[in-house]
């Protein structure tokens, strides 16, 4: 219970809440945190939470880094802020761009920075387009993405984005096609087989680029996997199956590596998980672990040569952002890939992987849990009434929400989509803390499910 001027209060009469299930913070209050300790935060009441959503995917090294914390620190000192316009940049701007390149599957290639995710979409939809038109083809402006897909909420990416929720907005904006989701266990027809699934997929791809025209396409994006829709991994062989589409009509392939880059899905990239190298990659998130915002466009050979060619004939690539490659950003990301790559971090989720899958496994023998799935350490349950029949509980009931919400009232915080719950915890997360995460949430499960019956 809030009291006027508690802090619950007064987030509530000052805050408008993204993405937030507004009768549980009406019923319940806002959490207002204070700060961190490793995988865990503390709100303004004292009361402690194991945070398996790595605050939105990206404290992968918890929320209280040391060595990363100093690099801000020092950065701050030497040199504050900057841009990178006009000829003029940063030294850590160099220094992360050649990082980038280096530990990215390209031999060669070029960044651009953008402050999210999102606007790293929104620059890299602008690339395409710029280009195509500077080689003759200024129709090709459609962009392919799947259902269930999150690539961010610029009016851009939203359109790319495949969630009914932005139809509010007036979204998606012509062009933008959303093709099936590649989540078999949910979409797979009756006697179909996880390869019949994937086949049809693929031809869904190519009949939707001879109906639309070829010459109209300007780029496919895809997540490795399927974050914000519910953690869904590729069906078997996905990638290999639509990436022969694409390269016969010459489409681009972008992979959104938002969430899976930099050691989510237990390598360096999730393309490089599912055994794939796409033509561009997206970053964020775990760039900066979480303590700058800061996205990056990571071009590969081809593209870099092709946007580069655009941009000689006019002499300049007209876009960017007052903060795009920030000193302090860029200072803080060269530590945070040497956090996770040589402190142990990506070993870490290797290590645990299993683990995590195991307890997973014993907690969908609930007959109420539908499908587990995931990789590395980015994992969901998904809920259902009827296992057989892999019916959904009512909507009304918000049974993602209401296990969410008992999950925090055990000091366990995990994130609700859909019908399913999604565990990503920091890669800083042990053993014991694994096991805290999966009986608390068992507890969560059993409660409300006996509630439910």
């Amino acid at each position: 219970m809030t009291t006027p001027q508690s802090w619950e209060a007064r987030a509530d009469e000052y805050s408008l809440y993204g993405f937030t299930d507004l009768p549980s913070v009406h019923q319940r209050g806002a959490v207002v945190l204070t700060h961190g300790e490793g995988p865990y935060v503390v709100d303004v009441n004292g009361n402690r939470y194991l945070d398996a959503n790595s605050g939105l995917w990206n404290m992968v090294a918890g929320f209280d880094h040391k060595g990363l914390a100093q690099a801000a620190k020092d950065q701050y000192d030497r040199f504050p802020g900057y841009h990178a316009f006009f000829g003029r940049m940063s030294d850590q701007t160099v220094m992360l761009s050649e990082k980038l390149v280096e530990v990215s599957p390209f031999p060669r290639g070029k960044v651009f920075y953008t402050n999210s995710g999102s606007e790293a979409n929104d620059t890299m939809v602008k690339m395409l387009w710029f280009l195509h038109a500077s080689e003759g083809k200024p129709e090709k402006r459609k962009i392919l993405t799947r259902w269930n897909a999150y690539h961010g909420v610029t009016a851009v990416s939203a359109s790319m984005t495949g969630k009914p929720y932005n139809s509010v907005f007036g979204l998606p904006l012509p062009g933008f096609i959303h093709l099936g989701c590649p989540h078999y266990w949910r979409f797979g027809e009756a006697g179909e087989t996880e390869e019949q699934f994937t086949a049809r997929l693929a031809r869904e791809l190519e009949e939707t680029i001879l109906r639309e025209g070829v010459d109209t396409i300007a780029g496919f994006f895809a997540e490795p996997v399927q974050g914000a829709g519910g953690v869904i991994p590729p069906s078997k062989g996905y990638f290999q199956a639509i990436l022969p589409v694409l390269k016969k009509y010459g489409i681009p392939m972008i992979a959104d590596e938002v969430i899976t880059g930099f050691g989510r899905t237990g390598n360096t990239w999730g393309s490089e998980t599912y055994g794939f190298v796409p033509d561009a990659i997206i970053s964020s998130k775990n760039l900066t672990a979480g303590l700058f915002p800061m996205g990056a466009v990571i071009l590969g050979p081809e593209l870099t040569d092709r946007l580069q060619a655009a941009i000689d004939v006019i002499e300049e690539f007209p876009h960017g952002f007052t903060a795009s490659g920030h000193p302090v950003g860029c200072a803080i990301a060269l530590k945070a890939i040497d956090v996770v790559m040589n402190e142990g971090l990506a070993q870490n989720v290797i290590d645990l992987a299993p683990r995590f899958e195991d307890g997973l496994r014993q907690l969908a023998q609930n007959p109420n849990i539908g499908e587990y799935r995931g990789v590395g350490f980015m994992w969901a349950l998904e809920a259902v009434r009827d296992k057989a029949t892999k019916t959904p509980f009512e909507g009304h009931l918000s049974v993602s929400e209401r296990i969410a919400n008992t999950c925090t009232d055990m000091g366990l915080i995990c994130r609700p989509l859909g019908q399913s719950i999604v565990l990503c915890p920091p890669f800083v997360m042990t053993p014991a803390q694994m096991d805290e995460m999966f009986e608390k949430l068992d507890k969560a499960l059993g409660k409300v499910f006996a509630e439910l019956a």
